[in-house]
């Protein structure tokens, strides 16, 4: 599984893992569906059209090379409104093994609802980050990789101009994804940790910038193959409503504060979820349809990652104890409950949250609580894996359909010969 086997350098701190360890020999991958980042540049990219693309799953397989590179390596990145994440792995007949990863906190949102613009210090942050991204991808010499960037550059009017001066500066030409590839991206990143023996599951993801909610029905869907990346993208088809809302853990700690909040401001911040959540109901009735049915939620993101980790008393964030774990409704809320008692200096103290995370917090766990408010539940799933295992499964998938194109044209040719 990818996801599963990407341990990567993702510390609620922001704080780069020890470069020990990344070059490790993982299980079967577990990857997603997505667009191209393959254009001209100093990371050595190559741009292509796939034959492939009019047939992708709901648009979310990459425009990209037709074959897979002879060295077998894949790179994803995902820049978002708090976080700038990049991994490289090598596919193998084993599984996929860790050849680079990065993580930095970088808030290139950061004073965007109140200006509609990004900052010149969060993009220089951002730059700097990036620059570091592009050495490991022409150091381990990726050719096929996906470059994404999300809310921030989506809503920012100087979004598109930030967007070319990272490709003079650094040579990574970003693309900029819709909010429903990015749902869908989601989903596939962390389609293996569902349990498929539910009837219904609420995928969400609780962003800096945005929060995305998909609601799968999985009565009809069974397999055994979801080490597969074709298999997880097929789970796409199991779809039934989703919606993006532009509000995210930065959003509501500019608009509220994030230092010092009290159940006032935890519930006016819920309030401000409440109305878009109210009115994607109204429009799907989900609440009816999963009513008597059993249902799980799974969130990836930062905000469940962290709470699971101050749950189990980590005394350092370990996504091999996090991802994949249950937590019941009632425990997340105690401990909403708990981090909301909490003074800044406090949460700052609690080692799965540190300085980069306390003034965000409780911003994600307001979202979290609006949307159990609205949709009951009584557990959760964690999942440490998102967009970038989103963004590796689509690439490989891609690049086994055109493995099964080209199996099929040796047989045609053959069969012609004769």
């Amino acid at each position: 599984m990818v996801s599963a086997m990407i341990d990567t350098e993702n510390e609620p701190n922001g704080q780069p893992k020890p470069a020990a360890g990344l070059h490790r020999q993982l299980p079967p991958q577990d990857a997603l569906p997505d667009e191209p980042a393959h254009r001209p540049g100093m990371n050595g990219l190559a741009e292509a059209q796939s034959p492939f693309h009019d047939k992708a799953r709901h648009g979310i397989l990459p425009r990209s090379a037709e074959t897979a590179e002879p060295n077998g390596l894949y790179g994803a990145l995902d820049l978002g409104t708090n976080n700038c994440r990049l991994i490289i792995v090598r596919a193998g007949p084993r599984g996929l093994t860790i050849v680079d990863s990065f993580s930095r906190i970088i808030r290139l949102g950061e004073g965007l609802g109140k200006t509609g613009m990004l900052s010149e210090a969060a993009i220089e942050r951002a730059l700097k980050a990036l620059a570091i991204c592009a050495e490991k991808l022409r150091r381990a010499g990726v050719r096929r990789a996906r470059l994404i960037a999300t809310e921030a550059c989506r809503v920012a009017a100087n979004g598109a101009e930030f967007i070319a001066r990272v490709e003079r500066e650094t040579g990574l030409r970003l693309e900029i994804i819709s909010r429903e590839i990015e749902a869908r991206l989601a989903v596939a990143g962390c389609a293996s940790l569902l349990d498929r023996r539910s009837d219904w599951a609420l995928v969400f993801d609780i962003g800096g910038g945005s929060s995305e909610l998909i609601w799968l029905d999985l009565r009809g869907f069974r397999s055994n193959a979801m080490h597969h990346p074709a298999e997880r993208l097929r789970l796409l088809d199991h779809i039934v409503e989703w919606t993006s809302i532009p509000i995210g853990v930065v959003t509501l700690a500019e608009r509220h504060g994030g230092r010092n909040v009290d159940a006032a401001v935890f519930d006016a911040m819920i309030a401000e979820l409440d109305k878009h959540l109210r009115d994607f109901e109204q429009r799907t009735g989900m609440a009816s349809l999963i009513n008597g049915h059993s249902v799980h939620m799974l969130g990836t993101s930062g905000t469940v990652t962290t709470l699971a980790g101050v749950h189990l008393g980590l005394p350092y964030y370990d996504r091999s104890k996090v991802d994949g774990c249950w937590l019941r409704v009632e425990d997340v809320r105690a401990i909403s409950g708990r981090l909301l008692g909490m003074t800044y200096e406090q949460r700052v103290a609690e080692p799965c949250i540190g300085v980069e995370r306390a003034d965000l917090v409780l911003g994600g766990c307001a979202i979290l609580e609006a949307v159990l408010r609205v949709w009951p539940c009584e557990r959760l799933r964690v999942a440490d894996r998102g967009l970038r295992e989103g963004i590796l499964t689509s690439l490989m998938a891609e690049d086994g359909a055109a493995e099964q194109h080209r199996r099929r044209g040796r047989g045609h040719r053959k069969r012609g010969a004769r």
